[in-house]
């Protein structure tokens, strides 16, 4: 039987939180998750891709999102569970970008900083795993950016880009993000605690 999982009028990151602990103290084979919103859509199907749940069917039900999903079980689940394997634990390097500019003082300035910086993240190397996009930074990643071009290179190369879904609610870019995965703060967080090394902006 599958289990209701109630988010409506819940801000982010409660729905993630509770798909979570639902999981973690019922392991349900499957369940219905209702969100109120794109963005705490768009989380809660990841979360619960990156936990071996399939992902059924999202249905839109009036002002409402619909999120069906099961267990994966049988070969699936080892396919699953080996994709998701650890890649030789290689040292991790996080971006944190709170901002579509570098500094204080001029604007102008501070957006060709930021393209600058961008440009020169490849030389990080294989130690670059994700960039993380909250606040005014969620810009940088809609169709109009001058950073976007970069952006989708370092995604393509296997660079982990995540977008501040709450945020990009604010600002009302969530239908122009061009570029990584709509995210919350729980994933903030977690990314922030298994980082080997920060480089927050």
């Amino acid at each position: 039987m599958s289990i209701l999982l109630n988010c409506e009028g819940e801000p982010c990151p409660n729905p993630v939180l509770r798909c979570k602990r639902l999981l973690e103290e019922q392991s349900p084979r499957s369940l219905e998750v209702v969100v109120d919103n794109d963005a705490a859509k768009e989380n809660v199907v990841r979360f619960l891709s990156s936990k071996n749940m399939r992902i059924d069917h999202t249905r839109r039900d009036g002002n409402l999102w619909v999120i069906t999903a099961s267990q994966i079980s049988g070969p699936d689940q080892d396919a699953a569970e080996q994709t998701g394997a650890c890649p030789a634990c290689a040292p991790r390097i996080l971006v944190f970008l709170t901002s579509d500019v570098i500094g204080h003082g001029d604007a102008t300035l501070g957006a060709k900083l930021m393209g600058n910086f961008i440009n020169t993240l490849p030389e990080l190397g294989n130690a670059l795993w994700r960039i993380i996009m909250v606040n005014g930074a969620v810009k940088l990643a809609t169709k109009s950016s001058p950073c976007i071009d970069k952006l989708r290179e370092l995604e393509a190369a296997g660079v982990s880009i995540l977008v501040c879904g709450t945020c990009l609610d604010f600002f009302e870019l969530l239908n122009q993000k061009d570029v990584g995965q709509v995210t919350n703060m729980l994933d903030v967080v977690t990314s922030q605690q298994v980082a080997d090394k920060i480089i927050a902006l």
